[in-house]
């Protein structure tokens, strides 16, 4: 049976490792912040949940908890990018 012909790879460049960049730090602001949305968070819905709806903000009703898991969502995707 014939040989098929193979395929010439062309040669392989040297390639030069990557340099490693470095990651610049938080602003100071940055963990106060996220940790302190967090603590609201937790205190907004805990207040909703004693409350039964009523307070932080009345017309809100339920809702309430949706604002508090809300500020716990946003401090919680601050933590991914704590470095």
């Amino acid at each position: 049976m014939p040989e098929s012909r193979s395929r010439k790879k062309p040669a392989a460049q040297p390639t030069t490792p990557a340099v490693p960049r470095e990651d610049a730090p938080n602003p100071p602001w940055f963990v106060p912040t996220f940790v302190g949305l967090l603590v609201l968070g937790l205190v907004w819905v805990v207040v909703t949940y004693i409350s039964q709806g009523r307070f932080p903000i009345p017309p809100l009703g339920s809702w309430n908890l949706a604002v508090g898991f809300g500020f716990i969502l946003v401090g919680f995707g601050m933590t991914m990018r704590w470095r």
